[in-house]
């Protein structure tokens, strides 16, 4: 006999066939209403089908164990034909927003013929009550999608998603950048309104937390006591009087990431997965954001935390990207010290017969060295008119690249994807903090780029003195601390 004890996550979302499914109650807990609540129907017909699977059983059985007062509720969806409603409402900010960054919806009434589409619009004639409509005469149906409509566009216009002149709407960057990751409006609204020219380390982890996204991370109960434990190990403080919130909740799973501190149960662990999962599309959204912005100082620190998501470790200046080494012990430590190594990049530099003299031949510190990319970067800059416009040629030249056999596959132990190696290049002026021009890349061995570059200026003079302080600056999106600046 196998059996199998596991959560309602495993048993609707893993095919694991049985012959007979107990599901021991049809509640769980919500964090937002704080209380017990039912399974969606839908989710108790996903853990029941998991008895008798075809090809591994003739029959199956599935009990549910409910309270008696529910007894003939499930009876009845159980027995019965259940009715497939549509959820579009709840979600269509985003639909429309993307359709309007895709040029579908242009004007009001284009919105209103696009729901005339969905199967919203079906079950609206259907079963109107549903839905909150009384009558399905077609005036009746035709004002309720144009209240809808307008509602939408009320809303994405407050967030900074889309601009709308008289009939017309077109998007912004906000909604661009919204419909380009797949995030929900609201993130990038509020983006818009906490993310400044200097945002520090911490405001950036902060606004990461509080993106949409994570607002159903699964806060189970009495897990506020699991956090503030938690809480107490980590750098950064937190409401302590939120620990049941599931910002809060994403906030500690970060910083316990990169602080390499042991999670309190394995559902932890689950959950750090998934935050983890969507924080990439959400910071490369924040740094698009800064970067649109020419907002140096923040694109860089951004690009900084998605470093810290790949490697599970904190920013420290470019000293850190040494714990990136999984062999690094206090004896290499010291050898590299007195060497004047004190980076990855610098690592990179030694010459091997120095490094098998350190470390040895065929020592593990060194497999583990040719396993990051060495670049090599050649860039020439051409005037393209009489004003301030600039066109930077840039070569890119990964030294070691047929010595690596990941290839182009980055070094992550602690990200728990595959990741591709990307890069940054970015153009601007540190001293004013200023950011001329970006644009990301992927290669495996060589890369040819052009970027075309502005220089923001009201006088000749400002632009000469601009463009003699700008740098050009290649930044990884995967190893800690590496950047490489060259002046223009």
């Amino acid at each position: 006999l196998q059996l199998l004890v596991c959560t309602s996550t495993l048993a609707w979302g893993v095919n694991l066939p049985a012959h007979l499914v107990v599901i021991k109650g049809t509640e769980y807990y919500d964090a937002k209403s704080k209380r017990y609540v039912d399974f969606p129907i839908t989710d108790i017909l996903q853990m029941m089908g998991r008895a008798g699977r075809p090809q591994y059983d003739q029959h199956g059985k599935a009990v549910i164990l409910v309270h008696e007062p529910k007894k003939s509720f499930y009876k009845k969806f159980l027995y019965e034909p259940f009715p497939v409603e549509s959820s579009l409402r709840e979600q269509l900010h985003d639909h429309i927003n993307a359709e309007i960054v895709s040029g579908t919806i242009c004007h009001k009434e284009d919105a209103v013929h696009y729901l005339t589409w969905t199967y919203l619009f079906r079950r609206l004639v259907v079963n109107p009550a549903y839905y909150g409509l009384e009558h399905t005469d077609p005036e009746n149906i035709s004002s309720y999608l144009s209240s809808l409509s307008i509602n939408v566009f009320e809303d994405l216009e407050d967030g900074g998603c889309i601009k709308v002149d008289g009939d017309g709407v077109e998007p912004t960057m906000l909604g661009s950048i919204a419909s380009l990751y797949y995030l929900k409006y609201t993130t990038l609204s509020m983006f818009a309104s906490k993310i400044e020219a200097n945002t520090s380390l911490e405001g950036f982890l902060q606004i990461l937390s509080e993106a949409s996204e994570y607002d159903e991370l699964p806060v189970r109960h009495n897990e506020e006591n699991y956090n503030a434990e938690l809480s107490a190990k980590l750098p950064y403080a937190v409401d302590k009087n939120l620990l049941d919130d599931p910002h809060v909740k994403a906030n500690l799973l970060f910083q316990a990431h990169f602080s390499r501190v042991e999670l309190p149960i394995t559902d932890y662990v689950t959950d750090l997965k998934s935050v983890l999962d969507q924080s990439v599309r959400i910071i490369q959204a924040m740094i698009d954001l800064c970067a649109n912005s020419g907002w140096l100082s923040s694109t860089l620190t951004c690009m900084r935390l998605l470093q810290m998501v790949m490697q599970g470790l904190w920013y420290d200046g470019n000293d850190s990207s040494l714990r990136m080494l999984t062999c690094l012990n206090k004896d290499i430590s010291s050898k590299l010290n007195q060497r004047g190594v004190s980076t990855i990049l610098q690592l990179l530099d030694l010459h091997p017969a120095t490094a098998e003299k350190l470390f040895g031949v065929g020592s593990r510190l060194q497999e583990e060295v040719q396993r990051f990319p060495s670049i090599e970067v050649q860039s020439r800059v051409e005037k393209q008119n009489e004003g301030d416009d600039l066109r930077v040629w840039i070569s890119l030249k990964n030294v070691n690249g047929s010595k690596r056999a990941s290839g182009s596959k980055a070094y992550t132990p602690r990200y728990p994807k595959v990741k591709e190696e990307g890069w940054w290049l970015v153009v601007g002026n540190r001293r004013s903090s200023e950011l001329y021009a970006f644009k990301r890349v992927s290669f495996r061995d060589v890369a040819r780029v052009k970027m075309d570059v502005r220089i923001p200026s009201n006088h000749a003079h400002q632009a000469k003195l601009k463009i003699e302080d700008a740098e050009l600056v290649v930044v990884s999106d995967c190893y800690l601390g590496y950047e490489l600046a060259y002046p223009l």
